[in-house]
């Protein structure tokens, strides 16, 4: 039986994504980015973009389209965008963590898994290229002869040690 140690710890710091109280774990920002996302992304959200816009040009219509408020209405577009950047990049790298934690978990879970593969993600490129490199011989040989080596007893990569 493998021992689970050479994967990360649920619920530290270092991996609160795989914590069991995830509310708990997660910062107030955190928390925050992930409910504007949420709200974000429904189609109700798009209705109100669109039906502003609609109200705006209305409005500037019928006022004659001032400086000050196009001046105001750029600025606050320019700073929404913005704001949306950061929670799509927040909410992808959280989803990628997870991501990453179940994929974790399925090597450990696998017999005869190449566990170095656990911490892949903190390879150097050069490791990662070698990791690559070696995965293609194997994938190769399995077109080749019709039964591929495993990864094991193809030449090793050193695992990888995470960084401080």
């Amino acid at each position: 039986m493998k021992s689970r140690e050479a994967g990360p710890k649920r619920g530290t710091d270092r991996d609160p994504v795989a914590g069991p109280d995830l509310a708990a774990e997660r910062s107030g920002v955190s928390r925050w980015l992930s409910g504007l996302d949420r709200y974000a992304s429904t189609p109700l959200a798009s209705v109100l973009v669109i039906g502003a816009a609609a109200v705006w040009i209305a409005v500037s219509v019928a006022v004659g389209f001032p400086d000050r408020w196009e001046i105001i209405v750029q600025t606050v577009v320019a700073a929404l965008t913005l704001v949306m950047v950061f929670v799509i990049q927040h909410t992808q790298a959280r989803h990628q963590r997870a991501t990453q934690r179940k994929l974790d978990e399925i090597l450990l879970a696998m017999p005869g898994a190449d566990n170095s593969l656990l911490t892949l993600e903190h390879a150097s490129d050069e490791q990662l290229r070698d990791a690559g490199h070696q995965h293609r011989q194997v994938r190769q040989a399995a077109l080749d002869d019709g039964s591929a080596p495993s990864p094991r007893q193809s030449a090793r990569v050193d695992p990888v040690q995470p960084r401080p």
